[in-house]
């Protein structure tokens, strides 16, 4: 049957029906907030890129959790960022069971017990080279990183953190960190894994919120090739399962949406996760501030469109924004 029998208008002109029928839906128990913390007291530190976005002292981060909470925020991803002179070749600040990511998951947890806590595992915020991982003559040392960063995932879980998500794409690593977490006690905490991570160029905003800005290589020996393999995504993703991986992410979202939902349609069984990374979050704000596009009509597209591509959560810096100005219940 065809028109004008067929009228796919039918399905659309009545508000009721139209909400009744929608097969993707944005909820807030899909969003993870990340968040910067930084040394020191009464720091709020904006950060140029990032409209909106700030690094915060500890005291100060849980007054924000604090009005984030109420909203609505359940899960939060945790970053530390480090001064030039905290430092060193060996991120040894990393690890260090009284650092600065160490003792926020701590004040967080004794604050507020129920909010799920996530920590980034990776080194380049505490390496004075700015790479993920040990560097020797230029070359990123793949197995002599995974102690370190297995270490750093053990003092995370050790101070409180929910779960960790390692974020330096060397082999090996979700392997390594399992194995650390069983042998320390912690075979509950889970591990989300950045499984497929691309060298791409939508992160300049975060090396700013990070504090690594000043970083002049590249990590395209590790990362991967943002032009061209799909079949490599598959296989990082599956040997990540295969070493222990809970739920793999794809980093960014809004440019892999095809990565997205090759790997939901693939056998993968596991929940996959979206980071809408600062890149993306930064030209949504750039764009609405020019009259380029409604911003709360242009992120809700942009994020339905990572969920119907596939992924059960999504890391996105516009969650307490969204709560806050109750954008999704408004059509």
């Amino acid at each position: 049957m065809s028109f004008p029998q067929t009228r796919l208008r039918r399905l659309r002109e009545n508000a009721v029906l139209r909400e009744s029928l929608v097969e993707v839906r944005l909820h807030p128990n899909d969003f993870i907030q990340p968040y910067f913390v930084v040394d020191g007291e009464e720091v709020k530190k904006a950060i140029k890129l990032m409209p909106g976005i700030y690094q915060y002292s500890i005291d100060q981060l849980l007054k924000e959790l604090d009005s984030a909470t109420k909203l609505g925020i359940n899960k939060i991803l945790l970053f530390g960022v480090l001064e030039a002179d905290q430092k060193d070749d060996k991120a040894s600040e990393a690890y260090n069971r009284r650092g600065i990511v160490q003792e926020a998951i701590k004040a967080i947890k004794e604050k507020f017990p129920e909010l799920y806590v996530i920590t980034d595992v990776c080194l380049c915020e505490y390496t004075d080279h700015g790479h993920c991982g040990i560097l020797e003559e230029g070359n990123v040392l793949n197995d002599e990183t995974l102690d370190l960063l297995a270490k750093t995932a053990v003092s995370h879980a050790e101070a409180g953190a929910d779960m960790v998500a390692p974020s330096d794409m060397m082999d090996g690593r979700v392997q390594a960190i399992r194995e650390a977490l069983d042998e320390a006690g912690f075979s509950s905490v889970p591990i989300m894994s950045y499984a497929v991570k691309y060298a791409s160029g939508f992160y300049g905003p975060f090396r700013q919120a990070a504090g690594t800005e000043d970083f002049k290589g590249d990590r395209k020996t590790y990362q991967m090739d943002f032009a061209r393999n799909t079949a490599e995504a598959l296989r990082e993703a599956q040997a990540d399962i295969n070493e222990g991986a809970d739920l793999l992410m794809v980093k960014p979202a809004g440019s892999y949406l095809d990565i997205i939902r090759v790997l939901k349609d693939s056998n993968i069984q596991v929940p996959i996760v979206a980071y809408q990374v600062s890149g993306e979050y930064g030209m949504l704000k750039a764009a609405a501030q020019v009259g380029v596009g409604d911003l709360q009509k242009m992120v809700l597209e942009s994020l339905i469109a990572i969920k119907r591509a596939g992924a059960s959560l999504i890391i996105t810096y516009f969650a307490k924004q969204i709560l806050s100005e109750n954008w999704l219940s408004q059509k």
